[in-house]
């Protein structure tokens, strides 16, 4: 048992993809699935209407938009490996629900657009599995259209985002004038043929670089310039360096065009070769080893109304050792309540399944109806509680205001399943029946007013409040925290959780705030 454990374990890569927003983080994601089978046809966000295309952006406003607001998880197979790949948002205002996402998960894919380069959200994200040591593998993206030189945008990534960088590939023209790409380890090259979303091989395969076919596809001057550009590309640049990547230091590059399903093949089968199968996870007392054979994980997400029609909230898991089977008994260490888990699921592609079985490294799908937190640790018994996955201070507030004064419950159930989920925060004042939302950017509002409406059936709007920033309160002394709450209970509020809050209207009040009261912490951050 233990030797087939290991071996399923081993076999396991979860990953993310990360980038900034219309870098075709979603289109490659498409095409990943596509090479491992999970869904028969790749198809733009804005086109998605066929049953087989996938289904990483599933909410409707993510459909409508064109860009994801939500991480999505979906599980694959490819030769014989299983992948979880989370999708993540790229837009900035979701960075919250990407950074627990990034918790995850064991390596990210960063996705960059050839022409833009390294964006002011790529930069954030890298700054995040920097913290964590997150190997990182890049794809640089959109060589159908004309982009920066590919030096330049190595040299880039390097100045930028602190890593050193390793081409993999290279791209054999731009734009108009791509005529395909060439591997460097191997020295075979891949001919470039726009395909869109076809299952077909991802162009005609030539042995080397001396292969006579290359030099009849390209025009006069440039085979040679190719040869001359190859030969400085591979005495300028370091070779790869397999624990290098893993510990961060280094990134490998890859390039191609995900919306013509080029280069794709060769990146998947970098994530199989290079990415690092599940690693040991932290915890207050110890560290986690995935080959443990006692099951343990954590709860990184919950998404409310994944399926309107049944109105439910699921709880994604990232099992951090030993094996799941449907129907154990695992144990809430928050709660210290056992919980069998009979309709666990699993997601593949966009489809969820139930779960029969799952190793470390696997997502699973838990129903909860409001007993489940982030950051909730599941064990077989042990106390264990996972670290690292917090709450941020929100840096915008809104009072949520009800069109129609009938639908105060379903507006308070809508928020509540909506604060669960991470992305908005939830406040309550003391004094008052106000419910304030704290956001760390403007279209979290405009996302939370959309499902409201469309899940809940609740007309609400938001409305400016005097709140700048919040904090988290908390003092060892109980007699001078009581002396503190009656004091500041103008400004205090309990969070979704309960949590005491201060919200302070200035930046200023704050500092005075503090300075008046130095028994009480007051913390930007909450960990679960």
């Amino acid at each position: 048992m233990t030797d087939h454990l290991d071996d399923a374990i081993g076999r396991r890569r979860t990953f993310a993809i990360v980038s900034h927003p219309d870098a075709g983080k979603t289109t490659l994601t498409e095409h990943l699935l596509l090479y491992g089978g999970a869904i028969q046809l790749a198809g733009t966000v804005k086109a998605r209407k066929a049953a087989r295309h996938a289904t990483s952006d599933w909410m409707e406003l993510e459909k409508e938009r064109g860009i994801s607001v939500t991480s999505s998880v979906m599980q694959f197979h490819y030769r014989d490996h299983v992948l979880n790949l989370l999708d993540t948002p790229g837009h900035g205002d979701f960075s919250e629900d990407t950074y627990r996402t990034l918790t995850a998960v064991d390596s990210a894919l960063m996705v960059i657009d050839a022409a833009r380069g390294v964006e002011e959200r790529t930069i954030k994200l890298m700054e995040v599995c920097r913290l964590r040591a997150t190997p990182i593998i890049t794809f640089v993206n959109k060589l159908d259209r004309e982009g920066r030189d590919p030096l330049d945008l190595m040299d880039e990534v390097e100045r930028v985002l602190g890593m050193v960088c390793t081409p993999m590939t290279w791209p054999i023209g731009m734009g108009s004038r791509l005529r395909g790409i060439l591997d460097l380890v191997t020295g075979q090259v891949r001919l470039f043929t726009a395909r869109g979303g076809e299952r077909a091989d991802a162009g005609e395969l030539l042995p080397d670089i001396d292969d006579p076919r290359l030099a009849e596809v390209m025009q006069p001057g440039e085979y040679e310039a190719l040869r001359e550009e190859v030969q400085l590309v591979r005495e300028a640049s370091l070779p790869f360096d397999l624990e290098s990547y893993r510990r961060g230091e280094l990134t490998p590059v890859y390039f191609g065009s995900a919306l013509n399903n080029f280069g794709v093949q060769e990146l998947l089968a970098a994530v199989v070769a290079h990415a690092p199968s599940p690693t040991p996870q932290a915890t207050e007392t110890r560290q986690v080893a995935p080959t443990e054979p006692a099951f343990s994980g954590f709860v990184f997400k919950i998404q409310a109304n994944m399926d309107p029609a049944h109105r439910d909230r699921i709880a994604f898991l990232r099992i951090c050792s030993g094996a799941f089977e449907r129907g154990m008994k695992v144990r809430n260490v928050r709660l210290g309540r056992q919980l069998a888990l009979h309709n666990a699921l699993t997601f593949m592609a966009g489809e969820r399944e139930g779960a029969q079985e799952a190793v470390a490294g696997d997502i699973l799908g838990i129903h909860t109806h409001g007993n489940v937190r982030i950051g909730d640790s599941f064990t077989g018994g042990e106390a264990l509680k996972f670290v690292g996955i917090p709450d941020f201070a929100p840096e915008l507030f809104r009072r949520a205001r009800l069109k129609d004064p009938l639908r105060s419950k379903a507006l308070h159930k809508g928020l509540d399943q909506l604060a669960e989920e991470g992305a908005t925060q939830l406040f309550r004042p003391l004094i008052s029946n106000d419910l304030i939302l704290g956001a760390v950017g403007v279209l979290q509002f405009e996302v939370a007013a959309y499902r409201l409406r469309s899940e809940y059936g609740v007309e609400c709007q938001f409305d400016a409040v005097n709140v700048a920033t919040a904090r988290w309160v908390s003092c060892p002394d109980a007699r001078k925290f009581d002396e503190f709450r009656r004091r500041c209970e103008a400004n205090l509020a309990e969070d979704a959780n309960g949590e005491l809050v201060y919200l302070a209207p200035t930046m200023v009040n704050l500092q005075l705030t503090v300075e008046r009261w130095p028994e009480v912490t007051f913390a930007a951050t909450r960990e679960h």
